[in-house]
């Protein structure tokens, strides 16, 4: 009888103790009708199908652009994105003139990066001063920073990946 009530006493003290841990724990919350994952990727609207973009360098793809100073080279993923992305090589094609270049200005973007694929350029981007980029350095420019070129070496390339593909500039 003696065994028994150890027994049962053991017992009542790891279900005092699953109680207590029960307690602690945050009450239940009370359920929503939520869509399922599943329900919620069928509900959004398709967009159309992206198709492959392969794009081979040829110097006479370079074209005017934004900037007077720089020519475009555009990789063709603006339309195989149906504008979601754009992404271009930009070359510096005149000496950097403080009077022309550095203007002050930001893009109206969800996402803009930067890699320098030949040279150097200076920029200053707002909250972190003037930066020297190299070949082989990147950044990101966070929607509407405001930033300025400062200058830049005669055979610089940059390529430029940005969301949307359309999107304005604002000069300040």
């Amino acid at each position: 009888m003696a065994k028994a009530r150890s027994t049962s006493k053991r017992k009542s003290a790891a279900q005092t103790k699953a109680a207590a841990k029960s307690a602690r724990r945050k009450p239940a919350r009370a359920k929503t009708s939520k869509p399922s994952r599943s329900a919620a990727r069928v509900a959004r609207p398709r967009k159309p199908k992206q198709r492959v973009a392969i794009s081979h360098h040829r110097d006479e793809d370079f074209a005017a652009g934004l900037r007077s100073y720089a020519a475009y080279r555009d990789l063709g993923i603006a339309d195989a994105t149906h504008g979601m992305v754009r992404a271009h090589v930009i070359r510096f094609v005149e000496p950097c003139d403080p009077a022309v270049v550095s203007k002050r200005h930001y893009h109206d973007t969800e996402f803009q990066m930067v890699y320098v694929l030949k040279g150097w350029v200076k920029t200053e981007l707002e909250g972190q001063g003037e930066v020297l980029m190299r070949e082989g350095s990147s950044w990101t420019q966070p929607p509407k920073i405001r930033h300025v070129i400062n200058d830049y070496s005669s055979d610089c390339e940059l390529l430029e990946i940005i969301l949307p593909a359309d999107f304005d500039t604002v000069e300040l």
